[in-house]
């Protein structure tokens, strides 16, 4: 069997090839193994922050509302304490447990007997049912002033102005019950409904001064008649009295005496009435 001879030129093209080839092959391996460090680096360096981003924290005074694939998750409202989410698919929405409060702006009302009044008053609410406060009402503390405002000018406006200022607790305490049944539906308990001040207006303010000034003096007048006709009935029991016990008499003008006779440098003339009773010897 004869053995074939290759040409010089074709020797060295085939070693090229295979040296070409085998370059090839190594830079494909290196790279496929760059890329794979590179991919451990970044998982390395991104992991704790995906950790940062899949845990939160829900403080003891919040829970967390969270929907996933836009439906409520069966553990909502969850916490307090580490929760996990899914930050592609969970949308979550934190809901402050603790009471609230807000000032109405001031509200002119017309009470019954047809006075206008200016009511200034705070509310006090907390959120006791978060998964109501998202599904069914869209701003709750906004809804919330809504209800509180058309409320009391209801309230307000079916006592009269006497009553305003003399029931003042009473008539909170209807408010807040009223407004309770229409926020109850949304997990939303009112506490308190507290009237600071009713502005009246000047010139009623005025008539309701000189009405009080002339009451006052009526009842000082009232009382100074009373008075002296007391003193003029127990003067009229001590005459009657002097009247019946003539010693009592002679008491009374030996203690006029004596008064009168503590000024040193007055004169002192003593009458003596021949009806006194005299000490014989």
């Amino acid at each position: 069997m004869s053995s074939r001879i290759l040409p010089p030129e074709q020797t060295s093209s085939d070693q090229i090839r295979t040296t070409t080839s085998e370059i090839n092959k190594y830079s494909k391996e290196s790279r496929k193994e760059v890329f794979f460090r590179i991919l451990a680096v970044i998982t390395i360096i991104l992991f704790p922050i995906s950790l940062l981003i899949c845990f939160r924290v829900v403080k003891q005074y919040k829970r967390a509302v969270i929907m996933r694939f836009g439906r409520i998750r069966k553990d909502s409202p969850a916490g307090p304490g580490i929760i996990w989410v899914i930050p592609c698919t969970d949308d979550i929405q934190m809901m402050d447990l603790r009471t609230q409060s807000f000032n109405l702006p001031p509200q002119e009302i017309l009470t019954k007997d047809s006075v206008t009044v200016t009511v200034d008053a705070v509310v006090y609410f907390h959120i006791r049912k978060p998964l109501h406060c998202i599904l069914n009402i869209q701003n709750n503390q906004y809804a919330t002033e809504l209800i509180t405002v058309a409320t009391l000018r209801n309230i307000l406006g079916q006592h009269s102005l006497y009553n305003l200022l003399t029931r003042r607790e009473s008539i909170s305490y209807k408010c807040r019950t009223e407004i309770d049944k229409t926020t109850s539906k949304w997990g939303v308990v009112i506490e308190r409904v507290e009237i600071k001040d009713v502005f009246l207006p000047f010139e009623l303010q005025k008539a309701m001064a000189a009405e009080a000034e002339g009451t006052r003096i009526a009842k000082a007048k009232v009382i100074e008649s009373e008075g002296e006709i007391k003193a003029a009935e127990n003067l009229k029991e001590a005459s009657q009295m002097m009247m019946e016990n003539p010693h009592i008499m002679l008491l009374r003008y030996l203690q006029t005496l004596s008064s009168l006779a503590s000024n040193n440098s007055a004169t002192i003339f003593f009458p003596f009435p021949m009806d006194l009773p005299v000490a014989r010897a």
